[in-house]
């Protein structure tokens, strides 16, 4: 129980959730605003969704604790490769089947 029991303070669990609120925010008043067109707005929501994800692993996942991080971040880089390739690999069969149909 030893290295569970020290995972976060009420700081950091504080401060990650008001950082997710804020990251949450700023993409929906750039949609109600309208302040971009589509294009810049889908690459802005795309960048602050990346960035929410490293905020939600560092101060919710704690990525950085434990006596072998370094294993946590292997499993991640792997779990994005396999995401990756299955999110390209189903993009580049939808365009090539229509392309066909």
């Amino acid at each position: 129980m030893g290295s569970h029991e020290n995972h976060g303070s009420a700081k950091t669990y504080i401060l990650g959730f008001l950082f997710s609120l804020l990251l949450t925010a700023i993409p929906l008043w750039l949609v109600i605003q309208h302040v971009m067109n589509k294009t810049a707005l889908t690459v802005s929501i795309l960048l602050i969704a990346v960035l929410q994800l490293i905020i939600q692993f560092f101060f919710f996942m704690h990525i950085r604790e434990g006596e072998k991080p370094r294993f946590h971040v292997m499993a991640l880089v792997l779990g994005a490769v396999m995401v990756f390739t299955i999110v390209a690999g189903s993009i580049w069969i939808m365009t090539f089947n229509s392309q066909v149909h």
